[in-house]
């Protein structure tokens, strides 16, 4: 081998390891930023199917309770307004605050209902109150895939070297649905 070769060879490997590795490097990172980015998106699209769910389901129920509480007024209108807040809300923060609204004026009406024994056993009511049950639950479950994506996803764009590339392609930290604190004590029930 002569010295041109030899001297090409170094060339050529200096020119792999310069450009083609951090090309693959670059391009693997950023796929899987983007991966990533389209799974929070498909989580959080489960999770707003379940709100979805609750928010047709709450003017039946709503209606079905009126019918024994009428006096309860102030209640319904809570509930129809954090309802309308949840049709209005734009951004995905919003959105989980407004539910967040929605799912503390709900409890607030479930001790309504404890309060009427003939409302809780006429059986429209109760296939209702099991739906709207089934439906907190499957958002509850929505909810952990949801911030368990999120996590993950947070996790990549903030380490190092990928927090570069994703600060440089625009990938910016998604929002965990919480509970907030007011809502974490369960609601008293008195007769």
């Amino acid at each position: 081998m002569s010295q041109t070769q030899k001297t090409l060879l170094i060339i050529a490997a200096i020119l792999i390891i310069v450009i083609v590795l951090p090309y693959f490097y670059l391009k693997g990172t950023y796929n899987s930023l983007v991966t990533l980015d389209e799974s929070v998106k498909a989580a959080w699209a489960q999770v707003e199917n379940q709100l979805q769910r609750r928010y047709d389901l709450i003017p039946n129920y709503v209606e079905t309770v009126k019918g024994y509480a009428a006096h309860e007024k102030e209640l319904f209108v809570k509930v129809t307004e954090a309802r309308s807040r949840v049709a209005g809300a734009k951004s995905i923060p919003d959105k989980i605050q407004a539910n967040n609204s929605l799912a503390g004026a709900l409890s607030r009406l479930l001790v309504v209902v404890e309060r009427y024994p003939d409302l809780k056993a006429n059986t429209n009511f109760i296939r209702l109150q099991d739906e709207l049950a089934g439906t907190e639950n499957r958002i509850a479950v929505e909810r952990r895939r949801y911030n368990e994506t999120v996590k993950v996803y947070n996790i990549r764009i903030r380490r190092f070297p990928t927090n570069l590339l994703a600060g440089m392609f625009g990938f910016e930290r998604a929002a965990f649905f919480e509970v907030p604190k007011e809502r974490q004590e369960a609601p008293k029930v008195k007769f």
